[in-house]
Formats: structure tokens, sequence, C-alpha cells
């Protein structure tokens, strides 16, 4: 049996099929080859067209097929994972309204602060788990009050992956850990939050059926099907975001494990079985996939907002003239600290670990007769790892200490450069897995499915490709803290 996973991001979508019997990937593809266009018509905003998605899942599925490498008839379960917090709206015949308000919008930060303040500060992350914040609940109060005549035709809101699944299955489902990262669910009392959608005035109708993560949300519909080499009626049986999702692929589900992701964004993901929250909410804790209200299973996660995105933008505005190995090779080639240059990475919106500060990016101290390109790429990465050393700092403070944190080697751990910095300047073993979202994504389908027996039996042949070990005395962490005097005047 072959299971098929599609990750839904935001630079592009990425699908893998796996053997059920071997959890192994027998083939992958990605569309876009480019990174897909986030649309910002106003300072601050981001937006994606969910039909654009929905192509681009379409065609990623095809290019999967076109390698021969197996039968499409094959696939017995589908799973999704998908960039969190977005706003999709449809109408009554499951058409989108507008275009999504996507994670790194920075419009509704007000709104939420608004909330936050009405409904109490303690009484939000007690209940919560978070402020109101930028979230999709936010989200969807800034359509309600600036675009009223579209909130009046909405029939349901859903997550990105919400939405995928609807167009598979022409079913619209969505779980508490999808309500939890949108801040919609009252973990303490584990139902809606009556507080949330009283201070908003959202109607409960707004929200889709409730499922677990690991069930079937849908069939694939005769016309997808046809339309996909298909088989008709294969069940979408998971669904999950991004960074649960990779948290998933990298067998990160008990508490005190920790998983790590360097894509667009950045993120440190830890499990917790406490209701934890941090006082000024600069990490946010959502429902884990496997969570449960009898058998608690938190995610903690720090985001970082200019990760790969920074990355991308030095290499565009290089001339785009080098491939990302190259420009790894480049950064290599530079010593620790980039000769005095220093990086802050937050041009991708508010940051929540600032307190939903718009900082905008910084290079600081370059010298024309000193430096040059590959100055400025090892710079890039250092500033982002000095900023994800800053976030876990955060979450230390709140009883999160990792051991030993797993992430998958794509994206910025493909640079040795990066690995090293992060390792050293965290203090913290990394081990990387030959993993990504989609294969976690085909593995949650198989869990739902019944394939497998429980989670363990799904990851029974899971081992790393490479461990990365601190080296005692490194001087990352002098670098790290020139690096954080200036943030701090930067802030204040």
């Amino acid at each position: 049996m072959l299971l098929l996973g599609i990750d839904l991001g935001t630079s592009s979508v990425k699908v893998s099929v796996i053997d059920a019997a071997t959890q192994k990937t027998v083939a992958t593809a990605q569309y876009p080859e480019s990174e897909s266009e986030i649309i910002s018509v106003q300072p601050g905003w981001a937006e994606q067209s969910p039909d654009t998605w929905w192509e681009q899942v379409q065609l990623a599925i095809l290019k999967l097929h076109a390698k021969r490498s197996y039968n499409p008839l094959d696939i017995g379960a589908v799973g999704i994972a998908y960039q969190m917090h977005g706003l999709v709206a449809v109408d009554k015949n499951q058409e989108v309204l507008r275009h999504s308000i996507i994670w790194c919008d920075s419009r509704a930060v007000a709104t939420g602060d608004k909330a936050f303040e009405a409904i109490g500060r303690d009484k939000c992350l007690l209940h919560l788990l978070n402020s109101p914040g930028n979230f999709t609940a936010s989200k969807l109060a800034w359509v309600k009050e600036n675009e009223p005549a579209i909130y009046d035709k909405i029939e349901k809101i859903m997550l990105p992956g919400d939405f995928i699944s609807m167009k598979l299955t022409g079913t619209i489902t969505t779980s508490i850990a999808a309500l939890s990262e949108g801040v919609f669910w009252d973990f303490k009392n584990n139902q809606l939050s009556e507080d949330v959608f009283s201070y908003y005035g959202f109607s409960p109708s707004l929200i889709p059926a409730i499922r677990d993560v690991f069930a079937v949300h849908g069939t694939v519909s005769d016309t997808v099907a046809s339309a996909l080499s298909l088989r008709p009626g294969i069940p979408v049986t998971y669904k999950a975001g991004d960074q649960p999702n990779n948290a998933l692929s990298l067998n990160v589900l008990e508490p005190g494990e920790v998983a790590a992701t360097a894509g667009t964004s950045g993120v440190i993901y830890g499990v917790s079985d406490q209701l934890a929250y941090d006082n000024e909410s600069r990490i946010n804790t959502f429902a884990h996939v496997n969570y449960t209200p009898e058998q608690r299973r938190l995610g903690v996660l720090l985001c970082i907002n200019g990760t790969g995105i920074l990355n991308r933008w030095v290499k565009n505005i290089s001339g785009d003239q080098f491939s990302y190995a190259e420009l790894n090779a480049q950064a290599a080639a530079v010593a620790p600290g980039s000769e005095g240059v220093m990086v802050f990475p937050f041009g991708n919106g508010a940051e929540r670990m600032l307190n939903n500060r718009v900082l905008n990016a910084q290079f600081l101290q370059i010298d024309f007769n000193k430096h040059g390109v590959p100055h400025i790429y090892r710079a890039a990465q250092e500033g982002i790892v000095f900023a994800f050393r800053y976030g876990l700092d955060i979450m230390r403070q709140n009883g999160m200490q990792p051991g030993v944190i797993r992430a998958g080697k794509a994206n910025m751990f493909l640079s040795d450069v990066f690995t090293s910095a992060l390792v050293n300047t965290l203090n913290v073993p990394v081990e990387l897995y030959q993993c990504d979202g989609s294969h976690g994504a085909a593995i949650g389908s198989g869990i739902g499915a019944g394939v497998y027996k429980n989670p363990a039996e799904a990851f029974s042949n899971f081992t790393p490709v490479q461990q990365v070990q601190p080296v005692a005395g490194h001087v990352y962490e002098s670098l790290y803290q020139r690096w954080l005097e200036q943030l701090e005047k930067n802030l204040n």
C-alpha cells in the first residue's frame, strides 16, 4: 500500500508517495520550482490565493505521477500538512470569497491586542494558552470590520489544509489542533471559546465539523480522482499545521522532545503535557497532533518569521547568479562572525517573540573596502541562528530544556555553516533526518487510516543521517552576545 502526503507551504507545494510497509519515500515532487508569490498590497500585509494553492497541489501530484515510480491506483490514503494560521473563507457553494490572509500578515495585530485586553490577559492565557494576537480569529475579525459585505457571505472559515481537503473531497472539516492554532479553542473548558466568539461577534456556525487529526476527513471525489488518476473514495485521514506535522515527521510526540525547522520561517517546537503559556505570549502553545483532553500533548512553538525568506532575499539581490549550494560554499569561506557584519532577520512582518514588533531587517557594520557578497551570505545565516538562540532562551525561561533537537536535513539545514552555527550558538546537539513535511503527512495518513497500529510502528525504521555536537568554548557564544546587545538597542 502507498500513502500520499501533501505539504502546502508558503513557497511551494511538495508531495511525496511512501511505501507504507517500509516507510521509505518512493517519489517526491515540488511545484512550482521557484517560490510562490506573496501578495502584499499594503505594508505588513501578506496574502495568497487559495485557488492557486489548489492548482499547485494538482500540478504537483501530476508531476509526481509523471516520474512513473509507482502505480497511482495503489495509493490508499492521503495526508495534508499546511502553512499555519491562515484564513480561508468560502460561501455556501464552497467558492473562495477572498485571498487567504496568511500567517505572516500583520494587519490584525491591533485587533488581537484589543481583544487580549478586553477579554482579560490572564483569562486569555489560562484558557487559550495564547493572546488572540495575529492569529486566524483576529484575521477573521479584521474581515468582519473592514470587509462586511464579504463577511456576510461566509458559510465556513477554515485553515489552508482544511481548504485543500475540501477541494479533494467536497467535505469541510477541522480539528481541535487547527482551532487551537487559530485561537478559537478554550483548553480549560474543552470547547470553542465563548469569550472569543462573543467578543468578536462570530457565529459558531462558521466553524466546520470537528474531527480528530487522525481521522477520515472525507474521501476523494470522483471528479478529482479522474483528474488526478487516483482511485475514487481514497480517504483523507490526516491534516495538521506544518510545524506540528514537522514534529510528527521527526517522531517528536512526547513531553520533552523538540524539533526545529528552517524553511521560509524558522521554528523550535517542543512537546509538553502541561497547559503552559508565556506571560508575554512570545511563544505559543497549541494542541499537538496527538492531543486529546484525556492525554494532553501540547506543542510549544517559537516562530521566527524571517528565516529562509531572508536567505532567498539575499540570493535574489545578489543577482540570483548562485544556487543555494554555491551560496553556502561562499559563506563557508568566511570566518565565524563575518568579519563584523551583523544581520537582524526581522523583515517578514510582526515578530511574535519580539512582542509583535515590526522591527524590519537590518544589515550593520558593512565596510565597502573589506566586505563582499560572501560576508553578507554568512552574516545572514548567522543572524538567523542568533534569532533562534534568542527564541530558545525564552522557551528555556518557560521550562523547555532540550537535550537534543531533531530536524530534517532540508532547507537551511543543508548548509553546514547554518547547522554548525546553530549547534554551537544553542549549545545543543542536533540530529538530522532524511524526511520532510510531505513525508510526515504521508506517515500521518497511515496512522489515521489504521495502517499502523500506533506512531511507534509508523517510525520503526526511523534513524538519523547525521548528528552534530557542539564544540566546548566555541566563539559563537561571544558573537551572539555582541548581536544581542545590538538587538536590545534596536528594541529600545
